[in-house]
Order: structure tokens, then sequence, then C-alpha cells
């Protein structure tokens, strides 16, 4: 499908629009792919718009695959459903809704211009921007929690300095080097003075880093203290523009954001050990919490397992 042509040209494009989300757009008109696009750099064309250019005079009564509904309003470019509307496409197959209420209903103007509209809801189409649906949907960072573990849920290993190996270490620092901030709690710090950095990955902008907790941090803390409540905080950073948190800290924090309802995402890095002794990744919760799109794979000799707790 070329919906799934959009996806990839999408998700081949990751973060290049950024702080905005990125979008993938086809153009197909008698069974021929006749426009591609993505999402150019902040303040450049939309997905759509490039697809469009480049379908020209083939656009007439075409259908235009994008993976994301397309915009109507008036940002850093015009609205694109003007410029769908004018190129005389026929049909638009969406992947997902724009949580963004300034944006939203381009579909529906679509439809009134008299075109045929299809909304494939994907969660495929979600999680190339879950980050900034969250931000502008409910005016907070996502949040996605990483721990490292034992097969016996341990987060230490009596003698050892790393619980994980080397594949799953690099991944955490790409990790860090996509976040707009990084966070620890404070029993992090004083236990491990940890850097919370990007290091041997390429990296476009280092994340902020953060530490939860009443302090004081140590005087050779490189960590902003973040000491309110934690709704109150991502709200905060949130208005700064954080729009993803990786959240690396301890039982007690995981814990904390956890019965708050503030994660998201959780990647659990499982290493082949058992420790036998140690604490745990997390602590008491109130309720069971269920998981989504539960997905496991390969790092090194580790296995990542990745879920949701709350869909983008």
């Amino acid at each position: 499908m070329s919906l799934d042509r959009a996806l990839e040209l999408a998700g081949a494009a990751a973060g290049i629009a950024y702080p905005n989300p990125t979008v993938g757009a086809v153009v197909v008109a008698g069974g021929v792919v006749v426009g591609e696009g993505v999402t150019e750099a902040y303040g450049g064309r939309h997905g759509e718009i490039v697809a469009l250019d480049a379908a020209g005079e083939h656009a007439p009564g075409a259908t235009l695959y994008v993976t994301m509904e397309p915009c109507a309003h008036h940002g850093k470019t015009p609205p694109c459903v003007d410029a769908i509307v004018k190129a005389g496409i026929g049909r638009v197959v969406a992947g997902c809704l724009d949580p963004n209420s300034a944006a939203a209903g381009g579909l529906e103007r679509l439809r009134q211009a008299g075109l045929e509209v299809e909304l494939d809801d994907r969660f495929e189409a979600r999680r190339q921007n879950e980050a900034w649906r969250t931000w502008k949907a409910l005016a907070r960072p996502f949040v996605t929690y990483k721990v490292a573990v034992t097969v016996d849920g341990r987060v230490t290993v009596p003698g050892a300095r790393w619980v994980t190996g080397e594949g799953s270490r690099r991944l955490v620092h790409e990790l860090r080097a996509t976040s707009d901030a990084v966070a620890v709690g404070m029993g992090t710090v004083r236990a491990d003075a940890p850097r919370l950095d990007a290091r041997d990955v390429p990296v476009a902008r280092q994340p902020r880093r953060l530490a939860f907790g009443r302090g004081p941090l140590p005087a050779q803390s490189e960590l902003e203290l973040r000491r309110g409540a934690l709704p109150d905080e991502l709200a905060a950073l949130a208005a700064e523009g954080v729009q993803s948190l990786l959240l690396e800290g301890g039982p007690t924090l995981a814990t904390a954001f956890l019965e708050a309802g503030l994660v998201d995402k959780l990647l659990v890095f499982v290493a082949p050990t058992l420790a036998g002794a140690g604490p745990r990744f997390l602590g008491q919760l109130s309720t069971p919490q269920p998981l989504t799109h539960l997905s496991v794979r390969p790092v090194g000799d580790d296995e990542l397992l990745e879920a949701y707790l709350h869909e983008p």
C-alpha cells in the first residue's frame, strides 16, 4: 500500500522537522506513484506539499496518501488542505488525525470541498510522532522509562559495574541523543553521580539533564534540580519546549511516575543473568498497569522489551 510507503518515508526522515512532526506523503495516479515527499526542515514545506510539487500535472484526480491528517491552519506555511484542493486531488487517505487543536480538522475541510476522504488510523503512524503528539494533546512531555535488569528483575549485579552489554549501553546513548531531556532521581544522583549526556553517538543537540527531588545537588553536579510535584514539573518542561523525557531513575522515581500515570512507554533491557540479590526495578504499585503493543528484540546478548502504557 502507498500508505506503507508514506510511513517508510517519514520513518527514514525521523526528527528532520523538529520541533514539528515529520509527515510522509505519496501521490498515486492510475496505480502509479507520481510524487513522494516528506516534511522538510523546520519552516520548510510539509510532506504533502513536497509530494504535490513532485506530482505536478499528474495530481488532478489522484489519491494522496499521508501519514497524518493534512493541516488546516496557517503556521510557518499555508494550510496543506488548500494546496490539496487546488491541486485537484480526488482522494485523501490519512494514517492518523492531527492532535493539535489549532491545526486539526483537515479531513473534514477536504470532505466539505468534495474530496473522498479515508482515515486509516494506524498505531504505526501515531508512533512516528509520539512525543510531539503527547506534547500537543496533553501539554506535557512523552515519558519513556528505560531500565536495565537481570532476568530476576534486579537492577544491579553483585561484583559487576554494568547489568547489560555494550550494545544496550550504546543504544541508551542513542536514546539520549534523540530525547529533549533525560532525568533521574536524587537517589541515583547520590549513588552514581550520572552525567546523562549522549556520548560516542551522533548528537544534533544534547538533552537537558534533570534530577527530580528535593536535593540538594552535589556541588559538582551539572544537572537541573526539579523540586516540584511531577505533574507541575512536566507541565513546566512542556511549556519550555520539552517534548520527550527519557526517565533513567531508580525504582523510587519510576514508581512515582507510574503511580501518577505519567509513563507512556517502557523500555526494559533484560540481561541473560540471574543476580540473585539487589534492588528490583519497581516498587509497590497500588494497581496493575496493563501494557499494549508489546515487542521484544535482541540487542547483542540482551533482549529489549518495549511496551506502551498510553498510546500516542
